[in-house]
């Protein structure tokens, strides 16, 4: 009972010191938040092999435990992701401070005078797994949006996100309590965290099913989340195979471990003799593991049956689930009954039947002729990403700086009342 008490008065502490840092974080002007962020980076850079001994440390507690080589990867730190780290957060720093933007502007015939103006949201909470990536691009995200941030890593990443943090608290200039991890990795820590909506203001998870259903059921704050991303790509008979292909194998080869892979490719009848052996082929010689309706398996016997339970999947590995469809409304038909509003993807040269897939897909991002491995903060060009929400409100896709703030109105008078 002891330590329940002692772990939720310590993030009652956390979340106090949080909300203080937030009015201090709310002060900071453009080029000091900027100035920070690239100091950071430089921290980063500077630090690398101890980030890297941090990581290899969690690695062999992964492979001890039996993780999976999907969690692996997503956990795994090179020096390349550590330079993209910190390119992330000079990206952050590099883009248009949304706090202080005035969205509108109405002068009303009384003569008040009314700006809606972007500000801060306040404190977040943020609640991952394994991507030790995320400790940085969250906090840059929400230091540059001028929010104060808690962070409860996975634990299964907790060495190299105790190493990362304390870089990033040791830039000069960055308020006290602006950045802070959750050091133990007793689940109670988070079911306390969520109960604290007097001090946080918002709450993003990032991980698995369970995870994220965990935080929406516990969770007295509000929460912005991605649910599953069991994303479609289908290819129409106007597709051109050569592209179609290129697009397949990146959306499910390229990072198979990651929210926006692909899982589920739909072919058009007309061309799925063509295509599917090449594609198939070359899935094979990736290490993909391909489950197919009966007439891919006409087509290709030497695969697995797909059933029920593949077309709900979101596999996170090699392993990906092939339909033949009669053309583009059963494609539709099925992204509608079984997709999860994340990412979804057509290959055409068909104008119409692009612009229909746009219109009617209800997805967080909808491609034409496009991987869905793109539907990223980065490639959005929003210099990094705190989450893909799949929810409609009151943000959708990646979540940059912009989706970091709220807004509040200025109203300026000469003495109005209401009559």
């Amino acid at each position: 009972m002891g330590v329940k008490v002692d772990i939720k008065n310590e993030m009652i502490r956390m979340a106090k010191r949080a909300k203080r840092a937030s009015e201090e974080l709310a002060r900071l002007s453009t080029p000091v938040k900027n100035s920070i962020l690239k100091n950071m980076a430089r921290g980063i850079l500077k630090r690398k092999k101890e980030i890297l001994r941090a990581n290899e440390r969690d690695i062999k507690l992964a492979k001890k435990k039996g993780l999976s080589k999907a969690l692996i990867d997503r956990l795994t730190l090179t020096l390349l992701r550590i330079r993209n780290m910190a390119k992330s957060l000079r990206e952050v720093a590099s883009l248009p401070d949304p706090v202080g933007r005035i969205m509108r502007t109405t002068r009303r015939p009384n003569g008040l005078v009314i700006k809606k103006v972007r500000v801060p949201i306040g404190v977040i909470a943020m609640i991952y797994e394994a991507r030790p990536n995320v400790t940085v691009e969250a906090s840059g995200l929400a230091f540059k949006s001028g929010n104060a941030i808690i962070l409860k890593g996975g634990s299964e990443a907790q060495n190299s996100n105790l190493i990362i943090t304390k870089i990033l608290n040791g830039t000069k200039g960055l308020p006290e309590n602006a950045i802070q991890l959750i050091g133990t990795t007793s689940r109670k820590a988070v079911k306390e965290l969520l109960r604290l909506d007097d001090y946080i203001d918002l709450v993003i998870p990032r991980g698995g099913e369970g995870l994220i259903q965990m935080v929406r059921r516990e969770s007295t704050i509000p929460v912005i989340a991605h649910a599953k991303g069991l994303c479609h790509t289908y290819v129409d008979r106007d597709a051109n195979l050569d592209m179609a292909e290129e697009i397949v194998y990146n959306a499910k080869v390229q990072r198979p471990g990651v929210c926006n892979a692909l899982e589920t490719l739909l072919v058009h009848k007309d061309i799925a003799k063509k295509f599917l052996p090449r594609i198939i082929e070359r899935l094979k010689e990736a290490g993909v593991e391909v489950r197919g309706c009966p007439k891919t398996k006409r087509i290709i016997s030497q695969i697995k049956r797909a059933n029920e339970i593949d077309w709900q999947t979101e596999y996170l590995n090699l392993v990906l689930s092939i339909k033949v469809v009669k053309g583009l409304a059963e494609a539709l038909n099925h992204i509608s009954r079984y997709g999860s509003g994340h990412s979804e993807a057509i290959i055409t040269r068909n104008k119409r039947a692009a612009e229909r897939f746009l219109k009617e897909v209800d997805a967080s991002a909808v491609f034409v002729n496009a991987s869905t491995r793109l539907n990223d903060g980065g490639e959005f060009g929003l210099g990094a990403e705190i989450g893909i929400s799949t929810q409609k409100l009151h943000a959708r896709g990646p979540m940059g700086l912009e989706e970091l703030t709220t807004y509040k109105y200025l109203v300026y008078g000469k003495g109005q009342v209401r009559e």
